[in-house]
């Protein structure tokens, strides 16, 4: 693992151990490498009544932004979970990934054996729904 990418991981491993997961005990961690050498990062937070949960991904994007990020400013990002393979961001993640990353964006996902796999976001979403497709 190189620097940046053990930099990324412990950023997430901390976000992972502040996930607050009472019902699926699922902990998520993931973070966020900006062009600036900033590291940001987040964890899911879960409700009672599931749809009001948040993921990591989600909520580490949606507080990037909120500090005034934006696509061009992140240049890596990684989620991480204790899963046997690297962990796989769910569906609405991944949309949200698609709107907010640029297509070029290293996506690293991993799990705490430090299983690495790379994608990009057209690995994870090929086909996925755009602002273009509302100005057809």
């Amino acid at each position: 693992m190189d620097k940046i990418t053990e930099q990324l991981y412990q950023a997430a491993l901390k976000a992972y151990q502040n996930a607050y997961t009472p019902y699926s005990k699922f902990n998520v961690g993931a973070a966020v490498l900006l062009k600036d050498g900033k590291i940001i990062a987040g964890s899911n937070v879960e409700n009672a009544s599931y749809g009001l949960s948040n993921c990591a991904e989600r909520t580490t994007l949606f507080y990037t932004y909120s500090q005034g990020y934006r696509q061009e400013d992140i240049s890596k990002f990684l989620v991480l979970a204790n899963t046997k393979k690297p962990v796989s961001p769910c569906g609405a993640c991944r949309q949200v990934m698609a709107e907010l990353l640029n297509e070029d964006v290293e996506i690293i996902l991993t799990n705490l054996n430090q299983d690495i796999m790379k994608v990009r976001i057209t690995d994870l979403l090929p086909y996925h729904f755009s602002g273009d497709n509302l100005r057809e």
